[in-house]
């Protein structure tokens, strides 16, 4: 191997849609050809699983998937000229698939890496699906040996010193990784560990976009051999960047170095880490916009209270979709405050979107005289603030259905964890973008919105929380402080800490007890929620399974 090689890398960031093969396969054909014409790249590396999209889950089992698999791949061998690429699929060797990567190059398969660690924790299911590989995968191009590794096999050490054991001199990491608030910390660290331990650059891409309640925030990135960020891409936006790997006259890869990536305006090698406000915020929106796209449907429609998660919500839907595609409604009744009635319209009138007040009061009057008869002898209680959270629904859900919007939630992770919601009341709809945001994430979220632009009024982050489903209610009322509820959640659900470990960080046990005690009875509410973007460590969804009916105390 020659002093003065060259290679010319491509990380191609794509937002792919699970199950759309054949266009999935378009993505890549794309990004081959505006790698090599615009960036004159001579590889393309593109996400875990490109083809099938991510996580493909039972898809995998149908054979007419995998047949789309066979005619996406040979499309884009066929099309691998003047360029190679990384490509992800799942292999098919009779009953056994594979998670595996590709590496094509001049109408060949060059080499073929099979994942040979699967994670099966938190989000990820992968030994439901796939047999592990065995071997390291290490194969020329132009003049350097690259290493072939999938997602978490960066994550444990032996993959790496194997594949640096068979000659590799560059690490190529196709990825899946889903966000979490500090995600791409953990990621950066751990490569740099790898590259620690076998002393080779690492080029990392990711996937790009929301996919049901996971999100993919993208930013890839290179380290060179002594753990140095080179590159690093925006989060949470598709994109191609470039880096490029020289051979020293003493024939080691040199530190990588970035060309200007003709024709466009050369942008900051390394994009900025983002703070964790901005990353949710930013995760959220992206859900949003992709779970409605992906979809097809042509807008959104949600109930504005006049309170700070309809507020918020309200806010990542026009952030996401454009204030045209949104639809606001306010479905004030005889306990709704007139400050919520103003501030609700005032959000409306600040962020453009199609606005309409229908009170519920007849609906409700109507229903309590319905059920006079059978309600006789018993006093007013949660009954009456169901019914009206149920109301409301009956007029979203019709509007949904005439106009084709999908019906966004608005509740959050506190709620959600304790019940503080109705089951076929405010709980109903499509998708809930807060679901994984605690009550004091949420205000946190609405005050870095309101840094880019006051669209929430002040009075509405300002005013304590209440449901208004009573008169002078407070969600005080029922609930501990979110400053003392919150942190309890989290140690509970997210550290799986136990009631002496909580305790132990100066809570009252009690409360601690009355607060487990509503997570444990209200599963069965929660299996019957809409999804919603997951951003913390562990969210209500695929990475929260909990039995229904279970006599387990802490």
């Amino acid at each position: 191997m020659s002093a003065g090689t060259r290679l010319r890398i491509a990380l191609a960031e794509l937002d792919l849609l699970v199950g759309d093969i054949a266009g999935n396969a378009d993505r890549v054909l794309k990004a081959m050809q505006r790698a090599r014409d615009e960036h004159g790249a001579q590889l393309v590396v593109c996400p875990e699983l490109t083809l099938a999209g991510y996580p493909p889950e039972d898809l995998l089992f149908h054979r007419g998937f995998r047949h789309q698999i066979d005619r996406a791949l040979e499309r884009v061998r066929t099309a691998a000229r003047g360029i190679g690429v990384v490509v992800g699929y799942p292999e098919y060797r009779g009953a056994q698939i594979f998670n595996s990567a590709a590496l094509l190059v001049d109408g060949a398969m060059l080499a073929n890496h099979r994942k040979s660690c699967l994670p099966n924790y938190r989000v990820f299911d992968e030994k439901r699906y796939f047999e592990a590989g065995a071997q390291p995968t290490v194969a020329p191009l132009h003049g350097f040996a690259l290493g072939l590794l999938i997602c978490e096999d960066v994550w444990e050490p032996e993959p790496a010193q194997l594949a640096r054991a068979q000659g590799a001199e560059i690490l190529i990491v196709i990825n899946a990784s889903p966000y979490e608030i500090r995600k791409q910390h953990a990621r950066e660290a751990i490569v740099r560990q790898r590259i620690h331990d076998v002393g080779l650059p690492v080029v990392y891409v990711n996937l790009v976009g929301g996919q049901d309640e996971l999100v993919f925030d993208g930013q890839s990135f290179v380290m060179d051999a002594r753990g140095e960020i080179v590159l690093r891409r925006p989060a949470f936006a598709e994109g191609l960047a470039c880096v490029e790997f020289t051979r020293g006259a003493d024939g080691r890869v040199r530190r990588a170095a970035l060309p200007a990536p003709a024709p466009h305006a050369p942008a900051p090698a390394v994009a900025p880490e983002l703070d964790d406000v901005e990353s949710v915020y930013r995760a959220l929106v992206l859900g949003v916009r992709d779970y409605v796209d992906k979809h097809g449907f042509p807008g959104v429609v949600m109930g504005l209270s006049g309170g700070i998660d309809s507020a918020l919500t309200l806010a990542i839907a026009v952030d996401a979709l454009g204030a045209a595609r949104v639809h606001a409604v306010m479905m004030p009744s005889r306990y709704t405050a007139p400050i919520s009635i103003e501030d609700a319209a005032e959000q409306a009138r600040r962020l453009g979107v199609h606005y309409s007040v229908i009170p519920i009061e007849g609906m409700f009057e109507a229903t309590l005289t319905a059920l006079r008869e059978e309600f006789a002898g018993r006093e007013p209680d949660t009954t009456e603030e169901n019914i009206q959270s149920r109301c409301r629904m009956l007029i979203l859900m019709a509007i949904s259905n005439k106009t084709g919007r999908m019906l966004l939630t608005t509740g959050n992770k506190s709620e959600m964890a304790v019940g503080y919601a109705t089951l076929y009341g405010d709980m109903a709809g499509g998708f809930a973008p807060i679901k994984d945001c605690s009550k004091l994430l949420v205000y946190r979220l609405a005050a870095y919105r309101n840094s880019l632009g006051a669209v929430i009024p002040q009075r509405v982050i300002e005013r304590p929380p209440s449901a208004e489903l009573r008169p002078n209610q407070k969600d005080s009322d029922s609930l501990p402080d979110y400053a003392i509820l919150d942190p309890i959640l989290e140690a509970f659900i997210e550290e799986d800490l136990t009631v002496d470990e909580i305790c132990a960080r100066g809570f009252d046990r009690a409360t601690v007890g009355r607060v487990l005690d509503l997570v444990k009875r209200n599963e069965y509410k929660r299996r019957q929620a809409p999804p919603g973007v997951r951003v913390s460590r562990r969210a209500f969804g695929r990475d929260w399974r909990y039995p229904i009916t279970n006599g387990y105390r802490r």
